[in-house]
């Protein structure tokens, strides 16, 4: 069975860092992902990388903050938060697709086939 196990969320002070980690079966697919749930707000895309990690694609509201990476050979996925904000509260969850990756593709949840259970990031101002 596949999954993916997300680690690394907590509470943490506006301005602060926080380091998400994901592990998995998946992780070798073409296309792995980070996207994240507010309270009262739809799934919303954070960002993506290919399977080399040459390629990656962020959110607006992130970029220039976060970092996604990847580790295909020990099957980990990383998602580096810094200047973290209140408005980054939300449920990280990692997500995989078979799909090679595309910028515009990789920012649409229903690509993603393989989902994990999410992890809680909380920014207090």
């Amino acid at each position: 069975q596949v999954r993916l196990i997300e680690s690394g969320g907590g509470l943490v002070q506006a301005g602060g860092s926080l380091r998400l980690s994901c592990a998995g079966s998946t992780l070798s697919l073409p296309t792995m992902a980070w996207l994240r749930q507010a309270t009262g707000k739809e799934r919303e895309f954070v960002a993506s990388i290919s399977r080399g990690g040459g390629y990656t694609a962020y959110a607006d509201s992130v970029k220039g903050r976060f970092t996604i990476s990847r580790d295909s050979a020990n099957r980990i996925q990383y998602l580096q938060m810094n200047s973290l904000q209140p408005e980054d509260t939300a449920i990280y969850y990692c997500a995989a697709a078979s799909k090679l990756w595309s910028d515009t593709r990789s920012r649409v949840a229903d690509e993603y086939t393989y989902w994990g259970q999410g992890t809680q990031v909380t920014v207090s101002s």
